[in-house]
């Protein structure tokens, strides 16, 4: 059995994939998704894992504090944080600050990943101070433990014209939702995500293939698929 812990954001590439590599190497991969907030604590509360994904920032700093293997850190990508609507519902434009604070304003609720410990969470809020609408919009904030959580609440929401934000592949996974853009100019935010094997993995070996498969060429095209760009 190989287990991985996962930031939200690589869930459904990691999902794609994850069945060719069972049959491949004859194991079960056993996944845990979480914002990388909480994946921090679970690493540092000990939880046992042979592979993690996460950010890269976050994985450079596993390394240096020996919990994960720094020689192994290999890039996935990086993925726009981004807005949504229900499958179905008129796209606002949102490509400029104008027209993005016009569409939050218009928006009766606004699905978001958890606003402390997930990345697009996180991003969310500070770009509603940037444009002075924290105040009046903080009513409507939907707020979900992660990104596909705040995703399947946004495409089952009675609410026409309600938005979500999180991270472009939790978007593109989620059914049910549409991907309007990603968050315009100064307000854009990438995020390079990355594998790597634990420092105290029981199967290193296999979690080595593991984060060899996520990152080789042969899987350019489904991590595009899945909302990575190089």
């Amino acid at each position: 059995m190989l287990r991985l812990l996962s930031a939200g954001a690589a869930q459904g590439l990691t999902k794609a994939l994850a069945p060719s590599f069972e049959r491949d190497a004859r194991c079960e991969v056993r996944a845990r998704f979480m914002p990388v907030g909480a994946l921090e604590e679970a690493l540092i509360a000990g939880e046992a894992c042979d592979v993690v994904v996460s950010s890269e920032a976050m994985l450079e700093r596993f390394a240096r504090e020996a919990r994960v293997e720094a020689a192994t850190i290999a890039r996935l990508g990086s993925v726009h944080t981004g807005i949504a609507v229900r499958a179905g519902d008129r796209a606002p434009a949102i490509d400029t600050e104008d027209r993005l604070r016009a569409a939050l304003l218009a928006a009766p609720r606004l699905y978001v990943p958890d606003p402390q410990r997930a990345t697009a969470g996180v991003h969310f809020v500070k770009v509603l101070r940037a444009l002075g609408l924290y105040d009046r919009l903080a009513a409507r904030l939907a707020s979900h433990p992660n990104g596909v959580a705040a995703m399947t609440a946004l495409a089952a929401a009675g609410e026409r014209e309600a938005l979500g934000c999180t991270q472009v592949t939790e978007i593109l996974y989620t059914a049910g939702v549409a991907l309007v853009g990603v968050l315009p100019g100064p307000f854009a935010l990438a995020t390079p995500y990355a594998a790597a094997v634990s420092a105290a993995a029981a199967e290193p070996e296999l979690a080595r293939r593991f984060v060899a498969m996520l990152t080789a060429p042969a899987t350019t095209d489904a991590r595009r698929a899945a909302g990575f760009e190089a």
